[in-house]
């Protein structure tokens, strides 16, 4: 679990005036109140009943897990007393995934991504804060008295090869020659009272930083944070220009700063508002048995190799802390899913705007492809050419060259979110001997299963597939059925008189011809 996607924002600085900035409640974390809007939107499960870390947890998030499963707040853990854990945080829930990035609740996920995208670009400076002001530091612990296995450390899977305290987690990390702070989501496992593993991948910023203060000749200090605020996850999650800090990132998406307390053991800036918060080095050429971990593909990792690890120096915790975790899975269950998916597509959709590619009209990566496997981009076609330009240019661009398999380009008619609409259009409109394009020795993951040797890993490939109508043809394309919009607003308005409860289907593409027109 090493996750980030690729963005290069416009970057645009704001102020922090942009949003009202309330003083903390001394005995509130950020987590708090994230956890009490969502109690209030009917979204909080909270399970009392004694639940096991070990399997246990992860299960019932695995088998709860759908497109409208609760997040799930463990109140209750196997021998781990006046401690929390909470799943699910977003999931595949869109209108969670808005409240994360401070936005009303919308009615598709394309109005989410866009609201993202536009927040992508800001940045905000974070704003210092007295130590003692942190909440993180009611209990601190130092030395010989550290054990963090106190902490409700996860088993997901049962051939996990330990337990695991980071998967929703915030890492951060300096670089030694520029003193830009990173802030990265890596898996940790536990490997003693006072060792924790670190799995970055290779070209990772933490794995940068660690070479550099190795090469010369230091530990590199590091600090893991949990419970922490939901937004900082997703930007812990995102590879921003390595000359850029997450924390300015956060705040501009927060539209107000994140509240950092400096660290008297490893000078870091630390989150106020975590509740958990571990301080050590990483030594050089300090490694241990990792691994494996399920993954966000569905499958373990790697197998169990030399991963290096911190020793912990500091433990900073509130009472009665909570742990957040992420669940990586199949399906909609994956909490990388959806949150992936609304960032992968964000990032694909400004690059190409800022590439100047004409009649884009959504991108969308589907939640359920492990969420960046595929990516659909639906647009107008405007010129020849267009559509094969567009799937090379979302294919390689900075948002979208990390592991994406496919990138599936579809018509202005074609809803890309909808998995059911895209099918359709690929089974009716491309040709395989003529629509199809591959690119080889692209930028991949070790984490890919289907490369193997795992040796072959850093490199893949990516299917092109030109899922819209012949250009060349495209004004006498055979005409597809379409509703008429005068008999569906009909149909709408007289929906429970029918019969039907809920809310009618959205339909937005209509016949425009007149009724009886001859078709060709």
């Amino acid at each position: 679990m090493d996750m980030s996607v690729s963005v290069a924002p416009e970057k645009q600085t704001v102020s922090a005036a942009t949003k009202s900035d309330p003083a903390r409640s001394p005995n509130a974390s950020d987590l708090d109140e994230w956890l009490a809007k969502v109690d209030a939107m009917g979204e909080l499960k909270r399970i009392t009943a004694e639940v096991d870390p070990d399997l246990e947890a992860a299960t019932i998030t695995y088998l709860v897990g759908s497109e409208k499963s609760p997040a799930l707040l463990f109140e209750n853990i196997k021998g781990h007393p006046r401690h929390r854990a909470l799943y699910n945080m977003i999931g595949c829930n869109l209108s969670r995934f808005c409240l994360m990035i401070g936005e009303e609740p919308v009615d598709h996920p394309l109005k989410a991504v866009q609201a993202l995208q536009k927040k992508m670009g800001r940045t905000m400076k974070p704003k210092e804060v007295p130590a003692e002001t942190a909440i993180c530091n009611q209990n601190i612990v130092t030395g010989e008295a550290i054990d963090i296995r106190q902490f409700p450390a996860q088993r997901m899977w049962p051939l996990d090869g330990g337990l695991y305290l980071g998967t929703g987690d915030a890492v951060v990390t300096q670089c030694p020659e520029t003193g830009r702070i990173n802030v990265g989501t890596y898996r940790m496992m536990i490997k003693g009272p006072r060792e924790i593993g670190v799995y970055t991948s290779p070209g990772k910023d933490a794995t940068l930083d660690r070479e550099k203060w190795w090469k010369l000749g230091k530990p590199m200090p590091i600090a893991a944070a949990y419970g922490i605020d939901p937004l900082l996850f997703l930007v812990a999650a995102t590879s921003f220009p390595k000359t850029e800090s997450e924390y300015e990132y956060y705040g501009g998406i927060n539209g107000a700063p994140i509240e950092l307390f400096r660290s008297d053991i490893t000078g870091l800036p630390l989150p106020a508002g975590a509740e958990i918060i571990l301080e050590g080095f990483v030594y050089p050429d300090e490694t241990f048995a990792e691994g494996p971990f399920g993954e966000f593909t569905g499958y373990y990792g790697r197998p169990s190799g030399a991963t290096p690890y911190m020793r912990v120096e500091k433990v900073r915790f509130r009472n009665n802390p909570t742990l957040t975790c992420a669940l990586m899975a199949d399906g909609p269950a994956n909490e990388a899913g959806l949150f992936w998916a609304a960032l992968r597509s964000a990032a694909i959709w400004a690059d190409l705007q800022k590439l100047g590619v004409p009649g884009v009209q959504g991108v969308w990566s589907i939640p359920e492809a492990a969420g960046w496997g595929i990516t659909v981009v639906s647009i107008k076609q405007m010129y020849p050419g267009h559509a094969p330009q567009v799937m090379a240019l979302a294919a390689q661009c900075v948002g979208g060259a990390y592991f994406g398999k496919y990138v599936i380009v579809v018509d202005d008619d074609i809803d890309p979110t909808n998995v059911h609409q895209v099918l359709w259009a690929m089974a009716t409109r491309s040709r395989p001997a003529q629509s199809i394009d591959i690119l080889r020795e692209t930028w991949s993951t070790f984490l890919d299963p289907s490369l193997n040797p795992p040796e072959i890993r850093p490199w893949g490939s990516k299917a092109l597939i030109n899922a819209c109508m012949d250009y060349r043809h495209i004004k006498n394309f055979s005409k597809r059925t379409k509703l008429s919009k005068a008999t569906y607003e009909q149909v709408v308005a007289r929906w429970s008189e029918l019969g039907f409860s809920g809310t009618p289907p959205v339909q937005t593409v209509f016949e425009d011809s007149a009724p009886g027109t001859k078709v060709e």
